[in-house]
């Protein structure tokens, strides 16, 4: 299979509209759709929904590029500064977006007075269906590709020699499998609260420690790249959270 999109949509003007935006913009479409549809089983008021979404955007979209800019890419934008703000080009980091989200509910929570882990519960799951897509953005922006394969289904981009595992769609169906999950336990009677946000970094953090093993990175520390070295870190986390938050009352 040959990848060969134009990440460009269209131009209008010196204005370049691209795919991987488009994409973008309409994750945040859905993602307020399901979100005020979620919203209702932990009476969360819409307003509440639409207010907290500048909060949401902002935070998540510029701590996803200061982790990729600074974490993952930092000799190479050392290198092109000039490319540091040409976010519609791709280049984000979930692992920034989801600390970003995280500092914004935290002090909106605060603000409104409305229970953390009801708001956290809720926008993991519109943020797990966003990614099924954005990675499929990072396969027309021919970034994030994977290592070279020998595999049937291997993809061959025209920028990049050779055939390559499509990691993007590794991991895009990964993110279908967790958001089909969390739906499933949102619709539980009974789940304690904070244990879908704790079930999406627990099961996030396994999937992407797994993928990584296909996609061209660079390894540091043990032979792991920082992706996979976050990933145990938060697995580990979340796990040590699920199994309070289960635990009886009683015990």
């Amino acid at each position: 299979m040959m990848i060969n999109l134009n990440p460009v949509l269209l131009h209008l003007g010196s204005l370049e509209i691209r795919w991987y935006g488009l994409i973008l913009f309409l994750m945040f479409v859905l993602g307020i759709f399901i979100a005020v549809k979620l919203a209702k089983a932990r009476n969360i008021k819409k307003d509440d929904i639409l207010d907290f979404f500048p909060w949401l955007i902002i935070s998540s979209i510029l701590m996803a590029r200061i982790f990729h800019i600074f974490v993952y890419n930092f000799s190479y934008y050392q290198e092109h500064p000039e490319l540091m703000y040409q976010i519609w080009k791709g280049g984000i980091a979930i692992h920034g977006a989801v600390i970003g989200a995280v500092i914004a509910a935290f002090f909106y929570c605060r603000k409104r007075k409305i229970a953390f882990y009801d708001m956290a519960d809720i926008f993991v799951i519109p943020l797990s269906f966003g990614v099924i897509f954005g990675r499929i953005g990072n396969l027309i922006n021919q970034e994030l590709y994977g290592k070279p394969t020998t595999l049937p289904w291997g993809i061959t981009f025209s920028s990049i020699p050779g055939k390559r595992h499509p990691s993007q769609i590794y991991e895009s169906l990964t993110h279908a499998i967790t958001f089909s999950i969390l739906l499933f336990m949102y619709k539980l009677k009974n789940l304690p609260k904070g244990v879908i946000f704790w079930s999406f970094i627990t099961l996030y953090s396994f999937f992407r420690f797994i993928t990584e093993y296909f996609r061209e990175s660079t390894t540091t520390l043990f032979n792991l790249t920082t992706p996979q070295l976050m990933s145990i870190v938060l697995f580990f986390l979340g796990s040590y959270f699920l199994v309070k938050l289960m635990k009886p009352k009683n015990l």
